[in-house]
């Protein structure tokens, strides 16, 4: 197994390419797949961060972000968190991901009451996410919320989750107290093998040129790769300034058995546990990508506006019909 990687200045001005390796200025940084344990020093030396990736490590605990007072997404998906908390001195979070993590403690989320800023959360591949009354108890604790694992709260649901808070907030709890010591969801333990065995992979592969390796997400110079391991067709085009993939679905295929995770650089869809991975053309905003599913076929569909453009208008008249997924 790789060694518990740390968050080092050297790290953190080889990911601030960008911004000329000047660290105390950044605004976004990447840290996903480093093996990152612990969340450290990066409040300290880069203060004025807006949007911070780390999914993909192996960090336990949310630590040392209190002083992020400009931080507006936070995506900690694909790691062991148990607890929300720490949270509270991140005034300007607008997103916070924590999907297939190890949360079982839903009553946490009481943590973000105050963070009155916070309008998108994501939950699901999470024990809690499998409670009785669930979203409504996420609603009814953080009113705030406009988006629960990417669907637009009602608000009927607000007016449900008020009228009942009581009663729900007693079933979330008993449910809590029974399945404390429930393994992680089986999701979550296939993907992070996967980036464990990728990373040893790397590791011994000077030592075995001659037996080819697949289902590989990196390469060994750090390349992300492509990896169709779900098997599933796909379109990946670029129209005016966005790049569009549409992948072919089972029409009443489950949403919540669907994660799209878009980065600069590559889009990941997981499918039923089952990773698609697509290295992009060109750099895309990944925070104004967008994933929906078509309400006539049940394919997915990712818009993704590219970086270097402007994205112009366009005629929507021979779209589909779609609706907004997680």
């Amino acid at each position: 197994m790789s060694q518990p990687t740390s968050i080092t200045r050297e790290l953190i001005r080889k990911r601030a390419e960008h911004n000329e390796g000047v660290i105390f200025s950044l605004e976004e940084i990447a840290l996903h797949q480093q093996n990152i344990c612990k969340i450290e020093h990066i409040d300290l030396w880069c203060p004025s961060l807006k949007i911070i990736y780390l999914q993909a490590n192996e960090i336990s605990k949310i630590e040392n972000v209190r002083r992020f007072k400009n931080l507006e997404y936070l995506n900690l998906a694909l790691n062991k968190i148990e607890i929300v908390e720490n949270l509270e001195g991140c005034e300007s979070l607008n997103k916070l991901d924590l999907t297939l993590n190890c949360i079982r403690k839903l009553s946490s989320l009481t943590s973000l009451t105050n963070n009155y800023a916070l309008r998108e959360i994501y939950l699901t591949g999470n024990p809690c996410a499998a409670f009785k009354f669930y979203r409504l108890y996420v609603i009814g604790t953080l009113p705030q919320l406009e988006s629960l694992d990417g669907v637009a709260v009602l608000h009927t649901e607000r007016l449900a989750a008020k009228a009942n808070f009581d009663y729900i907030q007693s079933e979330i709890l008993e449910q809590e107290y029974i399945k404390t010591h429930n393994p992680p969801i089986e999701r979550a333990s296939e993907i992070r093998r996967q980036l464990r065995n990728e990373r040893e992979c790397l590791a011994t592969a000077d030592q075995t040129p001659s037996k080819p390796e697949i289902n590989r997400l990196v390469s060994k110079d750090g390349r992300v790769l492509n990896s169709n391991q779900a098997e599933v067709n796909f379109k990946l085009v670029e129209e005016d300034d966005t790049i569009i993939l549409t992948v072919k679905l089972a029409k009443y295929m489950d949403t919540s058995l669907i994660d799209v995770d878009v980065q600069p650089t590559f889009v990941r869809v997981i499918i039923k546990g089952k990773l698609l991975q697509l290295v992009l053309s060109t750099e895309v905003q990944s925070d104004r990508s967008v994933a929906q599913r078509s309400l006539a076929s049940g394919d997915l569909v990712v818009t993704m506006p590219m970086v270097k453009d402007v994205v112009k208008p366009r005629d929507n008249s021979d779209i589909p019909a779609l609706e907004p997924i997680a």
